[in-house]
């Protein structure tokens, strides 16, 4: 039963890197945020923050680690998104 709760762990976490981390990268390289919605990812991001403090608080290193990659690339899209937001006003 561990093997399996491993595998899956493990896919999750795959799931969740591959998921944020491009867009991150294409965030930082094309500094295009109009199509993020900003709500989903400060939820998504939010998400991943409570998950790193449980991950910390159990001891669980693999769902700490994940959601620390996780939550800081939704950091620097959200970053991004502002900055672009704001200078959009401002023209």
């Amino acid at each position: 039963m561990d093997l399996w709760i491993n595998i899956i762990g493990t896919a999750a976490a795959i799931c969740m890197i591959c998921g944020y981390v491009p867009q991150a990268f294409h965030t930082i390289k094309t500094r295009q945020t109009d199509a993020i919605a900003m709500p989903t990812f400060i939820m998504l991001g939010l998400g991943s923050v409570f998950f790193v403090i449980q991950g910390a608080m159990t001891g669980n290193w693999p769902l700490f680690v994940t959601n620390l990659i996780t939550t800081v690339a939704s950091i620097i899209i959200v970053i991004i998104k502002l900055r672009n937001d704001h200078t959009r006003k401002k023209n």
